[in-house]
């Protein structure tokens, strides 16, 4: 069994709603609502749901952009909630974000090499001259650029080698775990897989650990070993991600699942459609948040939160009536 690189303990990230003459708190957005998972060294997690649900928001509060609500983040076994400061700046180099945006996540006003290496001369890992080039070149071709490369600008790049270039700035530290945001939704179809087969390739042989968002099921089934199922702010089902797309057990899975197109004609699946619309996570639903859009709530899942249950090894899903309907 792998060590356990990073463990979330029922963590919450609520955005305040101000309001009056006061600017008084007056209710909470609860983007994410108690989430707990683990992530073994050398793993990639794949993390799904819709538009919405907190999973960006989630992966943003495990890297320190956010400040976590309430909840543990243990990286390496430390307690990485509170760090401030020195602390904080010296995780940076451990744990790095892949933007969704390669448009927007890039200064238009820096070259490749102030891009990546921006992060190496502030850490001190080098200094300016002969050996910042060299190893910005080394970090610009790892991910599929040239050393030519290196004095452009964004504007000169198409999409898919601007997120090559994101890619490059977060591993320009060398860490061992990475938050990909999304980080081939804005990308053409033909482009998608040569980033995904770059960031395995890149974790294989950096030894790295990924917690990889995305609201495309079949890329994440392309990259993760596990995947957990997200809807507003909580996690309702995780399990590998074979036993997740052959045996799904929560409701809202199989809806998503039943989504995905087919190419095959022969093989069409019934469709479950989830009805309704998602609640707001101003006033989430009492018991099961799912309850108001479930074809299978009872009144149990309009008054008691249902809690993770084990149904299978490694399956997890927090519905009452998981491994019966």
């Amino acid at each position: 069994m792998k060590e356990k690189i990073l463990e979330v303990r029922d963590i919450k990230k609520y955005f305040p709603i101000k309001g009056g003459f006061l600017q008084k708190t007056v209710a909470n957005v609860k983007a994410v609502d108690g989430v707990s998972f683990d992530v073994l060294r050398g793993e990639t997690i794949g993390l799904v749901g819709e538009s919405g649900c907190g999973k960006s928001t989630l992966g943003r509060t495990i890297v320190r952009l956010y400040e976590p609500t309430e909840g543990e983040i243990i990286f390496n076994g430390k307690d990485i909630s509170g760090f401030k400061g020195q602390e904080l700046k010296q995780l940076r180099k451990q744990m790095q974000l892949i933007f969704q945006d390669p448009y927007s996540s890039l200064n238009p006003r820096m070259n490749v090499s102030t891009i990546v290496g921006e992060a190496m001369l502030a850490h001190g890992i080098v200094k300016k001259g002969p050996e910042f080039q060299q190893r910005v070149t080394e970090v610009v071709e790892m991910c599929g650029l040239s050393a030519y490369h290196i004095n452009r600008y964004p504007h000169q790049f198409s999409g898919g080698q601007r997120q090559r270039i994101g890619i490059a700035r977060a591993l320009a530290l060398n860490p061992e775990f990475v938050v990909c945001d999304e980080p081939v939704s804005a990308l053409d179809v033909s482009i998608q897989s040569q980033v995904l087969n770059l960031m395995m390739d890149l974790q294989e042989k950096m030894g790295l650990s990924y917690l990889f968002i995305s609201h495309d099921l079949s890329v994440v089934k392309h990259i993760s070993d596990r995947i957990g199922v997200m809807y507003l702010g909580s996690l309702v089902e995780m399990a590998d991600k074979t036993d997740l797309y052959l045996s799904p057990m929560h409701p809202y899975t199989r809806a998503l699942l039943s989504a995905i197109p087919v190419a095959d004609p022969t093989k069409l699946k019934k469709m479950e459609p989830i009805i309704g619309e998602i609640p707001s996570n101003v006033n989430t639903p009492l018991g099961c948040k799912f309850h108001t859009r479930c074809p299978y709530a009872k009144d149990i899942c309009k008054e008691i939160v249902p809690p993770t249950k084990e149904v299978t090894p490694r399956h997890l899903v927090a519905c009452h009536f998981a491994g019966e309907i």
